[in-house]
């Protein structure tokens, strides 16, 4: 998976929307009515899971090139919650979100086909991650979005869940990634994470700007969204026009 300018609602439209990103509806929320989602309530679990780890493996590496990814930490989701299949060496954390990883009020927060693979590195790994991770164990203990919400709202008042550490930013560079039914792939991209709504900051969304910026409320995070050239395995991508 998130977010953006009135301007920009029709082209983030027209794109897949970004996991991380997929939140990226959520300044258009108060201005457009609540789209109605073909995935009203979680499939039963197996249907999120890769029965094959190695798969997953070989999925959760292929959000960076392999110069980052193959000493990365890898993380597979089970039906226990996700757990360390590889540690890594070089302080990045690979792993592939699910739907649960959009906001609450997205139509793709149940979709079992999302596949979005990540690799953080130390500083997202440390303070953005453990976001994920806890709404993981809520999904697993059958809680509703509102329960959802509600946990980790409390989480980051109590401190539970720590402060946004600066230079926080991942990859998202699998052509292998599924984001939403309007299509398997977007486009590769890097992601900056930052602290509140940042988006004025960095002069995201504006006319000609190569930043995509999406506030995301829920995370009290902006991600920032680099489109690159090329997907971690050295293909060209399709360009995006802005």
């Amino acid at each position: 998976m998130r977010k953006n300018h009135v301007k920009f609602v029709a082209l983030l439209l027209a794109m897949p929307l970004l996991l991380h990103v997929v939140i990226v509806a959520s300044t258009c929320r108060a201005q457009a009515q609540p789209e109605k989602s073909p995935y009203p309530a979680m499939a039963p679990l197996d249907h999120y899971l890769i029965p094959d780890t190695n798969s997953e493996i070989a999925l959760a590496r292929s959000a960076a090139p392999p110069s980052v990814s193959d000493a990365a930490e890898v993380m597979v989701l089970t039906a226990k919650g996700y757990t360390t299949a590889v540690k890594g060496s070089n302080g990045f954390l690979c792993l592939v979100e699910r739907s649960w990883a959009a906001a609450t009020d997205q139509p793709d927060f149940w979709n079992p086909k999302v596949r979005a693979p990540n690799c953080f590195n130390a500083a997202a790994a440390r303070t953005f991650v453990p976001i994920f991770l806890m709404r993981t164990k809520l999904v697993l203990a059958g809680k509703s979005k509102a329960e959802i919400l509600a946990a980790t709202t409390a989480a980051f008042e109590s401190k539970e869940l720590p402060p946004l550490e600066p230079g926080a930013m991942c990859y998202m560079l699998s052509k292998q990634q599924y984001l939403n039914d309007d299509g398997k792939a977007w486009h590769p991209h890097v992601m900056f994470i930052a602290p509140g709504a940042a988006e004025k900051t960095w002069g995201a969304n504006l006319p000609g700007s190569p930043i995509i910026a999406a506030d995301d409320p829920e995370e009290r995070a902006t991600i920032f969204m680099v489109v690159v050239a090329k997907w971690s395995d050295g293909t060209p991508a399709t360009p995006i026009a802005h």
